[in-house]
């Protein structure tokens, strides 16, 4: 694993738990990060996460979290033990979302060929 994937790695999972223990918007819904992109230089990370619920939570967490994005960089500045701290941008992963609707027509055109 290279240094990038294990930092990528450790952002990942001290977003997770900054999110969970010390956001405190209640725009934000239930998120699950999915994935960290970080280049090589480590001057940004982009952190794809989904969420549950409708499209009104969706866009309140979108907000949520952009609200939240200084806050929580400042805290991942206190616990990774790296020179700079990349800039945080979150985006949204529809992944989830289209393996949910390929699944559900799957679905469908099983229970119509019974």
């Amino acid at each position: 694993m290279s240094r990038t994937e294990r930092i990528a790695e450790l952002i990942k999972k001290e977003v997770s738990m900054i999110i969970r223990e010390r956001v405190s918007d209640p725009r934000i819904g239930f998120v699950s990060l999915t994935d960290v992109d970080v280049p090589p230089d480590l001057k940004t990370a982009k952190i794809f996460f989904s969420v549950l619920g409708d499209e009104t939570v969706k866009k309140n967490t979108i907000k949520g979290l952009k609200s939240a994005t200084p806050f929580i960089r400042g805290e991942l500045a206190h616990k990774l033990e790296i020179r700079f701290v990349p800039k945080i941008f979150f985006v949204y992963d529809k992944s989830l979302e289209r393996g949910s609707n390929v699944l559900s027509i799957m679905n469908k055109i099983e229970s119509e060929k019974n």
